[in-house]
Parts: structure tokens; sequence; C-alpha cells
């Protein structure tokens, strides 16, 4: 009998959450077969089995916030095959030798919890009086507020992990809810943006009385910003401040925020100046579809050297967007306006876009910023991109 405990999925990522079980007690399964899919970093990893053999028990659910070394699954190897066990010899010095990436060759060490192991203020075996829990599980209860004494352990011997307290905490304090995925991400990346950012926000307007009907508002969006980036690049940058140093860059990778019912997702679309507006609508339309489905690879939410946010798209006028490090800037789009303007003497009814740009005033100068912005108005005040 051996277990398999979620490995280190790469980055120094600590927690992942169970996205989809692909087995079941009573399996079979096969070395690198995918056995579940988690979900950390805003992106999705298959993870594959170490061992060929028989699935006895499957811990977590999905839906469940587990970190690494956590208990997956135990797998039965007698009734594998000669041939099985060679190969699945094989193939884990191949993934020794081979160095652990995001997808597939995940490092593969399994782990035998025992309750003593993490039996706390006793050295005698628990009785029935006392809790079996492992003590990052006993930490979280206490933070949470639940009561363990409530809690069945899917551990080894009924010992409770955190996955087990995150589960409790649902059903024994209601109306908590436990962030998971993107929402659990934003929370550190935000906290990062407001600690370590000097924002100041500039506001304008770009009229749109050249634009032709049924313009794609988005694509246009990402030219203006390609355009402005090219007159501008001091926006399209990125600044660490122990170094003091900053790295402009000649490609515009735009970071797009996408708002799902998982939370906040920033895919990149790399090189957008390369990209004709076709190639960019159907870049969005196939990138929305793979966060949907929670199948978008970490790769894509990588490198983006400026952000943008169309939050006009549901509601809002002008906002402070938050700049993420080690970008400099982040333009916001508001929601359509009509504005009454005056041609020819006679005043005119026009739409207007709002624009809402945030900047690391350590990286970049006010006069940069606004000459940003003067060049986003004027692209967009353009009929065509």
């Amino acid at each position: 009998m051996k277990t398999f405990s979620l490995p280190d999925l790469g980055e120094g990522l600590a927690e992942s959450e169970i996205i989809e079980w692909h087995v079941s007690v009573g399996d079979t399964v096969e070395v690198d077969q995918v056995v579940l899919t988690v979900e950390t970093a805003k992106a999705t990893v298959e993870v594959p089995a170490p061992y060929s053999g028989t699935i006895v028990s499957r811990h977590g659910s999905e839906g469940d916030v587990i970190s690494i070394g956590s208990l997956l699954l135990e797998i039965d190897e007698t009734n594998s095959t000669d041939t099985d066990v060679k190969e699945a010899s094989q193939s884990e010095k191949k993934q020794r030798a081979d160095a652990a990436t995001v997808v597939g060759n995940v490092s593969h060490h399994a782990q035998s919890v025992s309750v003593d192991e993490f039996w706390v203020g006793s050295q005698v075996k628990p009785s029935s009086e006392h809790i079996s829990a492992l003590p990052a599980a006993r930490l979280l209860a206490q933070k949470l507020g639940v009561n363990l004494k409530q809690i069945n352990g899917s551990g080894p011997n009924g010992v409770i992990v955190e996955a087990d307290v995150y589960r409790a905490c649902d059903q024994q304090l209601p109306g908590t809810e436990v962030l998971k995925g993107a929402r659990r991400t934003m929370v550190g990346s935000m906290t990062e943006a407001h600690q370590q950012v000097a924002a100041v926000t500039i506001t304008e307007e770009a009229l749109l009385d050249k634009w032709p009907k049924d313009e794609d508002i988005t694509t246009r969006i990402i030219q203006a910003i390609v355009s402005a980036c090219e007159q501008e690049s001091a926006l399209n940058a990125w600044f660490d401040a122990e170094t003091m140093t900053r790295c402009v860059h000649h490609k515009v990778n735009i970071g797009i925020a996408v708002d799902s019912p998982h939370g906040l997702y920033v895919p990149v679309l790399r090189d957008a100046g390369s990209l004709n507006p076709k190639a960019i609508r159907r870049w969005i339309n196939e990138t929305a579809e793979g966060i949907r489905a929670r199948k978008i690879g970490r790769e894509e939410f990588q490198h983006a050297t400026i952000t943008l946010s169309n939050f006009g798209a549901i509601a809002g006028i002008y906002a402070t967007p938050v700049v993420t490090p080690p970008q400099v800037a982040i333009v916001g789009a508001g929601r359509l306006i009509d504005k009454l303007v005056m041609k020819d003497n006679k005043p005119l009814s026009v739409k207007a876009m709002p624009l809402s740009v945030t900047f690391d005033h350590r990286a970049c100068t006010g006069g940069e910023a606004a000459r940003f912005v003067r060049a986003l108005v004027q692209h967009l005040s353009k009929p065509h991109g």
C-alpha cells in the first residue's frame, strides 16, 4: 500500500483547490494517469498518479483547499503486474531526472502520515476523549472559530486535516465563506499592490462620435493602449523598488481583467501590437471560454507589461484601478455615456468613453502619465483602430 500526497506544483505555491476528481475508490490507475485537477494561482493543473494500482481511499472533495503534503490517495499495488511495477520505476526515475514543471512532471513524493507523529501535548496514544488533528488544522480551526470536536477527520486513522476544517467552517458558521481559487489569490496580490505602489489616477474622456456602428469596444481599447505605449513607453514597464531598476518593454503584453463566477482572472494578450482586430477578438473569445471552463494554463497569466480593466461593460464611469507590481500602470474603461458638445455652434449629443489610468508615481512622472492618457484618447477618437 502506498500513499500519494499533493506534490509541490512549483513557484512556491502552498495551496490548491480541488477542482475535479478523475478517479474513484476501486478504480485501477496507471503511472502518469491524471487522477485529479487542482487550481492554484489562477491556473489549473492536472496531477498524475505516481504509481499503478487500485485506489483504496481518496481524500478531499471538490472545492476543498488543500496544502502541499496533504494526503490525496492510497493506492494498492498488489494487483499491479511486474510490467506495471517496472514501468512505474522507470517513470519515477525519469521524473526525478527532469525538472519539476507546472503540468505533468510534478514532484511525486509519497508521504505516510501517522497520528502519533502529529499528536500534540501527550506522549501516549490519544484516547477517545482526545482529538487527533494536524497542528496546521488545529491552528486553522482556532482562527476560524471551528469546533474540532464536531469534525470527523478524513486523514489516516481519522486524523483531522485542514480540508476537514474548511468543510466544517461552512457547516458550523453559516454565512462564512472560505475564499478559494482566484478570490484567494486576489487577496495577496491586492494587499501587495496597496503596500508597494504609490498610486495616482488620471481621468479623461474620449469622444466616440467618429466610430462606426457596432464597433468592437474592447478591441479598440486594446489597439489604443498599444498606440499609447508606443508613444509613451514609460507606462509599459516593470519597476523593482529593491534594486531601483526599471525595465521598459518594447512589446506590449496586455493583461485583460476578466470577471467570472470563480473570481477575477487576468490572462495576458502577448505582443498585442502584432495582432489585427480579428485575431484580438478571437483571443478574447477563446480565453473567456477557457476561464469559464477553468481550463487555462498558468503561463497564460504571466508576463503582462500593462493591464486593462474594462469594468464599464458591467457598470461604473470612473474608478481607481489597482496597479499590480511589477507593472506600473493599468487602464480602466468606464461605461459609455452621452455627452452634450458644441459643434458648429450647435449642441450635439455624442457617446464618450470615460478613462481612468492609475500609475505608480515611483516609476512614472505625471508628465509621462498625462502624455500616455492623451495618446490613448487621440487613438480612441479616430474612426478606425
